[in-house]
Order: structure tokens, then C-alpha cells, then sequence
């Protein structure tokens, strides 16, 4: 794939994180990896977001041109630096993410698709400032093992092997913190058991394969 084929799928997946309400205004960012680094939308993205609104940088956050990079390179680099399945990274401050992030918790396994991240909750990594490497480095304490965690106070980061992937579970992530506020919002919601747990992780290991 060229680089203006993914300059453009940057673009598009910014613009759909903000169609779907996942991003409001420059409150996101998108990336994508690359030999020399990443792709990655620049400092002050908007709605109307292009592909020559995507810098092109290295992991040490050096742009080739003139655009700065989002100002959360930090995190997207330190992603690709320590996950070597992670090809594409999506950063949010969806409106549910934030809240529950407030909280400073972990989303719990109150439904069994919570379990899609990789692990028996999504972690919620301690508040740190934005745009500094202490918040990277929480990032991914944070989401070892998993596709997605919460950032205290912030939002949500979460990557996958391409813009795709990181976009449906960035939304994945959105509508399941939004299910479990609601939860709350009548009573103690029940959590899953471990065995349950157990068996539905079980599923989640052939799940969508085809048969032999």
C-alpha cells in the first residue's frame, strides 16, 4: 500500500470517528505504522481533516514536513515501540470512555464481550498530563495484553493490525462503557463469573473461523 493510500485511509478514519460521535472537534487522534515510523493525523485535526493534514514522522516524533505531529505522537509511538501487533492506533475522548475513565476503574466483564480486548476487563491507566511521556508509558502499562484501555480522567486509546480493526474497536469500546453507565445508572450490574468468564474466553478462540 503507498503512503498516499494510507495518508487517505488516516483521513477517512478520523472523519468516521467523528461521524460516529467519537471524536469531537481535534479531541482524537489517528495513526498508522510504517517502515520509518508512523502516519499520523496532525496537531489541531479537525472535522474537514485531508490527507495533507497527515504527518508523516519517526517514533521519536521528528515530522518530515512542516505540519506538527497530534501532540499524543508520545503514546501512538510508544504503542508500535512496545506491541508488535499493533499496525494502526486510535485515540478518543468518546463521550462514555470519558466518563467511566472519570471513575479511574476498569470496565468489568459485565458482558461477555468486554472479553474481546483481551482480558477479563479493560484497564483504566492512572490520569497523567496529556501529551507527555509519563501518559505513554501508563498507556502501555495499561493495555498490556489487551487491544484497549481507558486513560483516567482522558479517554480511551486502543490499537489493531490496521485502521479498521482500530476504529470498530474503538466504537466496540464506546457502546460497551456507555452499556455499563447505564448499569449503573439503575443498580449494581452483575459481573461474570470466572468460570463464565473461562467459558466465554474459550468461545472467543474460534470465534468467526470457519469451519474445518
Amino acid at each position: 500500500m503507498t503512503e498516499e493510500t494510507l495518508r487517505a485511509e488516516v483521513a477517512t478514519t478520523y472523519a468516521e470517528l467523528v461521524t460516529r460521535g467519537l471524536c469531537v472537534g481535534s479531541a482524537g487522534n489517528v495513526s498508522v505504522a510504517t517502515d520509518c515510523g508512523m502516519l499520523i493525523t496532525r496537531s489541531g485535526a479537525s472535522a474537514a481533516l485531508s490527507s495533507a493534514d497527515v504527518v508523516a514522522c519517526d517514533l521519536a516524533g521528528t515530522p518530515e514536513g512542516e505540519l506538527a505531529p497530534s501532540s499524543e505522537w508520545e503514546m501512538h509511538a510508544a504503542l508500535y515501540r512496545s506491541r508488535s501487533d499493533a499496525r494502526a492506533v486510535v485515540h478518543t475522548h468518546s463521550d462514555a470512555c470519558v466518563a467511566l475513565s472519570a471513575l479511574g476503574e476498569p470496565l468489568p466483564a459485565f458482558h461477555y464481550m468486554v472479553l474481546g480486548f483481551g482480558g477479563a476487563d479493560v484497564r483504566c491507566a492512572p490520569y497523567e498530563t496529556f501529551g507527555t511521556q509519563a501518559l505513554a508509558t501508563a498507556a502501555v502499562s495499561a493495555i498490556a495484553g489487551r487491544t484497549a484501555c481507558l486513560l483516567g480522567n482522558h479517554g480511551m486509546i486502543c490499537h489493531g493490525p490496521n485502521l479498521k480493526s482500530a476504529l470498530e474497536t474503538a466504537s466496540r469500546l464506546e457502546t460497551l462503557a456507555r452499556q455499563y453507565i447505564m448499569a449503573l445508572s439503575v443498580g449494581t450490574p452483575r459481573l461474570l463469573t470466572l468460570d463464565q468468564i473461562r467459558a466465554a474466553q474459550e468461545r472467543y478462540r474460534t470465534y468467526g473461523q470457519a469451519r474445518a
